[in-house]
């Protein structure tokens, strides 16, 4: 009879004891929320991003990060996410869609967050970029231009002088023309996509404006620096041949003609660094766009992370996006050599800086001293389109 007693005090203590813990529990330990965060991104981009979600859910036990890998058409599963109203609270985006959903008012205004985001610290036109209307839709991660890639190889072994900061477009043919040793060895890339092709616009005082009013006109451009920098580009391939022509590179990418040796030159992005750092089997580095009558100016893009206006967490949302914009974590992305960070103290690092290769890394950061945004519109990738479909019969007119 008394061990039962004492059997049933205890059953009675212990549920007390539960109750209280539970109490206890639910009181200091609510449940947490659930941030949803959507990004596109390659295996490797992935990793290093992984690790930081996971230390922020360190730092905020009441938060839950739910993340989405979007690795193909992201855009398009992002528009219908918006479309059905189950719109992620963090989105990674980039300027060149920015203003589709900026215009739309599924954006939150970030404009008024300046303090939390540290934004005196970010390079402006990345700033500027991610803005539409005057609001800031997006605070940035990375910055990206345009620079010259060049085997060092190739130059020495052909007694060409490497380029310098002050190079001029003249220069840069006269260049490209030494270097080209046929079938062997073209002095330059080509790529048809107006990314690439854009600088040379860009350098000489031209670029895609004329077409922002959607006429459709028989010349792609009537500005008329436009039009000789676009003859220039194409001179490249047709008439001076010291550029591949379709047929003469294949089914092979520029990145891969690179790494064989086959270009003496490469116009291209910080996203090649970490694949040339571990395949090019010779001596590589980097340099300024040569100067046009306008000097060197390259378009900057840039991306960031944004918060959907219908997010029922936005504190949470908020307090991942400065996490992640954080000095710390900008110096994590940095650490990899994909991105050019958008914050100006890791991008002037020595985590930045002093990577292996290309030993002139400033060079990255002085374009964007001289760069200016890419010019977006809400139909910005229909005009890149329209673009695409008048420029092909130029870049593959061969002159006899």
């Amino acid at each position: 009879m008394f061990k039962k007693i004492i059997f049933i005090v205890c059953l009675i203590i212990g549920a007390s004891i539960f109750c209280c813990l539970k109490l206890y529990s639910n009181s200091h330990f609510p449940d947490k929320t659930t941030v949803q965060f959507a990004s596109w991104g390659s295996e490797s981009e992935i990793q290093i991003l992984k690790p930081m979600l996971v230390e922020f859910e360190k730092e905020n036990p009441d938060i839950k990060v739910d993340f989405m890998h979007i690795p193909q058409n992201y855009f398009q599963k992002i528009h219908l996410l918006f479309a059905s109203n189950t719109a992620p609270d963090v989105i990674f985006i980039n300027n060149q869609y920015l203003p589709n959903y900026a215009n739309a008012g599924v954006l939150e205004d970030l404009s008024s967050y300046d303090k939390d985001f540290e934004l005196n610290k970010f390079y402006k036109k990345s700033l500027d970029a991610l803005s539409w209307n005057n609001k800031l839709y997006a605070v940035p991660r990375d910055i990206s231009t345009l620079v010259v890639f060049y085997n060092k190889d190739i130059f020495d072994k052909y007694k060409v002088k490497y380029p310098n900061k002050d190079w001029t477009l003249s220069e840069f043919l006269v260049t490209a023309q030494k270097l080209t040793h046929l079938p062997d060895v073209y002095g330059v890339s080509f790529e048809e996509d107006p990314l690439f092709y854009l600088p040379y616009l860009t350098s000489n005082g031209g670029g895609f404006e004329d077409l922002y009013s959607g006429k459709s006109n028989t010349k792609i451009f009537n500005d008329g620096n436009s039009q000789k920098s676009i003859e220039f580009y194409a001179n490249l391939r047709n008439k001076y041949h010291v550029a591949p022509r379709k047929e003469e590179s294949a089914s092979a990418t520029m990145a891969q003609m690179f790494l064989q040796g086959k270009l003496g030159m490469q116009i291209s992005g910080r996203w090649l660094v970490p694949k040339y750092r571990q395949d090019a089997k010779f001596d590589w580095d980097v340099v300024e766009f040569p100067k046009g009558s306008s000097g060197s100016v390259v378009p900057l893009d840039a991306s960031g992370w944004a918060v959907a206006r219908s997010s029922k967490h936005k504190a949470e949302a908020i307090k991942l996006i400065k996490y992640l914009s954080s000095e710390k974590c900008s110096k994590e992305f940095a650490k990899s050599g994909l991105v050019v960070p958008a914050r100006i103290d890791s991008a002037n690092s020595n985590t930045f800086l002093d990577g292996e290769k290309p030993k002139n890394a400033k060079v990255f950061l002085s374009a964007i001293e001289s760069s200016v945004p890419t010019k977006v519109s809400v139909n910005y990738r229909e005009i890149l389109d329209n673009i695409k479909n008048k420029t092909e019969y130029i870049f593959n007119t061969v002159d006899k």
